[in-house]
């Protein structure tokens, strides 16, 4: 312990570094696995990199013997950063800070080189070679007779990703949840592309790792290499890490078990990429003589945000019980908001940043990449400059865009053969090949429904069809691009047509109406057609050159995914309803009593409450496209956390009143899940004593209780535990 207080004392002189006893043990802890559990702005880096340090100057480790092993090659490149800040008297690269996936890389290229064997990656391949992207595009459309979506494609990707890193046999995949047409086949016939030479093997990102964990599992030679260069292995944000690279850790450390994990099981977020939070929970039952240490200190935000959080990531019950406290003041409670309509969400953001002096200390958190696309157009009319992280959204070439667009075209000609060619069948012509190449090679000067309505094969609804289209494009013609795009969903069909492939190609309705309806906002103030165009090619460009805008004084926006190990003195949480977060699916999922998509949501939703540092803002709406919406399950959680409404009679018997009172105790017999609900069940509930269930929607449910029947809010009868079952038989 004396080296331990000489090397503590040494640097906090050094830099300024002072580690709480927590940390102070998980720097000490050098033998044998520890799982070192994170909470949010708990100093975890700053541990890691100190216990670094330690073992190199107090424990006299050889830096190179040391692997550590990151999420990601930002966090990486981070790592080395700071070890280098940390202890400048060793060489920059003396200590092996890698990815995963760079670490697979080297043990494939070992295993490849010693069978003689040749394999080419065709991801990330700038050589025009052999491509992922083309590969499943070209499959897809062999399969489904259609071209692939971006979304489709990246879905098809997800599921690679997942089926790889979750080491499913090919009999479980059947098992996976997907909308994409022929998808077993699709992977399968992709497996067989990329393994049809045998002597050039095709490998993907994800092949490293279930190659790389073959590889220490067949080779003895090479798995004794790597266990022989190591003596000590660090991995960090380990509750992101899969199956797969679990097992390839698991196989490394196995001589000396000297493994040092960091994760935080209530930040696993990607469970959909195959990410296995399961095996932090069961950690013991690997390493049966491991030390687990809690770090729950938060050093990031203050006492108001650090609160609410704790208690709301209480309702996950899948965890390590821990509680996250800190000791920075309070100041300024978690502000909540709801709009009339999601309009107004984008004007008082604008109306809200634009009081800020310093336009970094701010970010708005989001679900989907699409909603960023509304901020941009709003940021940049009042010119508040922003960085986006994720830059890679898609909304400016997705199809219903470019269809729009095309639309539009065909108002200035009708002629144009190649642009009809785009759009035909999303006009409810239901035209037959032969009626296609005969419009084509008709005289190009003529108007396309002109030479359409020459064909004398047509049947009485398609020369109807095609002349009530060609009096719309009429209307379309010189009118301001909001007007073009409400004919386009009414008077051309548009919206029924997406309802029509959403339901046969397994497309997400309420998201392509999405894109409409940002459409719809972006044309509302412009006066022509030329105008619109113009205005999205702006947009897109703007999105692009946004990251040079990184470490400008600018906001950031980015997805809650994208947030997580970011920092803000000010942060919004936007369009917080149901449907968005929690998903449709996530909540059908947990009414059959299946919460794991749940807790995960609850998990992103908690990644995006401790970014905040100072001050969080989380913001809802009741209308989107003229529909009635419901604020999200969450935000009203942490509404009732702050202050938890209770029903109480007032002397006016006739009259009601919210009145806000300390949080109710914990009751262990409360019922907690809306699976263990059924009608005509006996109750009692913590105000107003003995009833029966009558009935149960999404949002409410329906008591009878002695004088009177009261609706009451079902997630807050069930976060609060304000029910509990009574003995007695169930009415019917």
């Amino acid at each position: 312990m004396d080296k331990g207080n000489s090397f503590f004392t040494r640097k906090k002189e050094q830099l300024g570094v002072q580690l709480n006893s927590v940390q102070k043990k998980a720097v000490l802890h050098t033998k044998g696995p520890l799982l070192l559990l994170a909470s949010p702005g708990s100093g975890k880096t700053t541990t890691t990199i100190m216990r670094i340090g330690y073992l190199i100057e107090e424990e006299g480790v050889d830096p190179s013997r040391i692997k550590a092993v990151t999420f990601s090659r930002a966090s990486a490149a981070d790592m080395k950063e700071r070890f280098v800040r940390f202890f400048p008297a060793y060489p920059i690269d003396c200590v092996d800070f890698s990815t995963i996936h760079s670490l697979a890389f080297q043990i494939v290229r070992d295993y490849y080189n010693k069978q003689g064997a040749t394999y080419q990656l065709i991801e990330g391949n700038q050589d025009g070679g052999p491509n992922k992207k083309l590969l499943l595009r070209k499959i897809f459309k062999s399969l489904n007779g259609e071209n692939i979506t971006e979304e489709q494609l990246e879905e098809v990707s997800t599921y690679i990703s997942y089926i790889k890193n979750k080491l499913l046999p090919r009999n479980e995949w059947k098992k996976i949840e997907s909308d994409i047409p022929h998808i077993e086949s699709i992977v399968e016939e992709y497996e067989n592309i990329k393994n049809a030479n045998p002597n050039i093997l095709l490998l993907d990102y994800d092949d490293m790792l279930t190659i790389a964990n073959d590889v220490f599992s067949q080779d003895e030679s090479i798995l004794r290499k790597y266990q022989n260069r190591y003596d000590f292995v660090l991995t960090d944000e380990s509750q992101d890490t899969s199956l797969v690279q679990h097992m390839i850790i698991e196989k490394l450390v196995k001589p000396n078990q000297n493994l040092y994990v960091v994760a935080d099981d209530d930040q696993s977020i990607y469970s959909w990429r195959g990410a296995e939070p399961k095996y932090l929970l069961d950690f013991k039952q690997v390493y049966s003589d491991a030390v687990i240490l809690k770090m729950e200190q938060n050093y990031r935000s203050s006492n108001d945000i650090v609160d609410i959080a704790n208690r709301f990531i209480k309702r996950n019950k899948d965890r390590y019980a821990k509680n996250m406290f800190t000791e920075n003041p309070n100041h300024k409670p978690i502000q909540t908001k709801q709009f009339e309509d999601f309009r107004f969400q984008a004007k008082y953001l604008v109306q809200e940043i634009n009081r800020v002096e310093k336009k970094k200390d701010v970010a708005i958190l989001y679900r989907n990449n699409s909603s960023s696309i509304l901020l941009i157009n709003e940021l940049d009319r009042n010119q508040i400059p922003f960085y986006i992280k994720d830059s890679d959204n898609r909304f400016f070439s997705h199809w219903v865009v470019k269809d729009v667009l095309n639309f539009m075209r065909m108002t200035f000609t009708d002629k144009r053969f190649d642009i009809f060619e785009q759009v035909y069948t999303k006009c409810g012509f239901y035209l037959s090949k032969e009626q296609l190449f005969d419009v084509a090679k008709k005289q190009p000067t003529q108007s396309i429904f002109d030479r359409l309505l020459q064909n004398k094969n047509l049947k009485d609804y398609q020369i109807k069809q095609i002349k009530h289209c060609q009096e719309t494009f009429q209307q379309m013609k010189g009118a301001k691009p909001l007007k073009v795009i409400q004919l386009i969903r009414d008077q051309l069909g548009y919206d029924k047509t997406i309802k029509e492939m959403s339901k046969r190609l397994g497309f997400k309705t309420d998201y392509l109406f999405g894109v409409l309806q940002t459409l719809e906002e972006i044309a509302d103030t412009l006066d022509s057609m030329e105008q619109f165009a113009n205005r999205l090619k702006h947009l897109e460009q703007l999105l692009k050159n946004s990251r040079h805008n990184k470490n400008q004084d600018a906001i950031t926006l980015t997805t809650f995914h994208s947030s997580k190990g970011l920092e803000f003195r000010k942060v919004y949480m936007i369009d917080l309803i149901e449907g968005v977060i929690p998903t449709h699916d996530e909540i059908q999922k947990y009414k059959e009593g299946n919460r794991d998509l749940m807790e995960e949501a609850v998990r992103l939703f908690y990644v995006g409450m401790t970014r905040a540092e100072q001050e969080l803002e989380l913001l809802s709406y009741k209308k989107q496209n003229g529909k009635d919406l419901v604020q999200s399950r969450f935000m009203t959680n942490v509404k009732n956390l702050i202050s938890p409404p209770i029903r109480i009679q007032t002397a006016d018997p006739e009259k009601k009143q919210l009145a806000r009172k300390p949080a109710v105790p914990y009751n262990p017999n409360a019922i907690k899940h809306e699976k263990e609900i059924q009608i005509g069940q006996l109750v009692k509930h913590r105000v107003f004593g003995h009833g029966s269930i009558v009935s149960v929607t999404e949002d409410k449910i329906e008591i009878q209780f002695q004088k009177e029947k009261k609706a009451l809010l079902l997630e807050t009868c069930l976060e609060m535990g304000l029910l509990e079952p009574v003995d007695g038989v169930v009415v019917t």
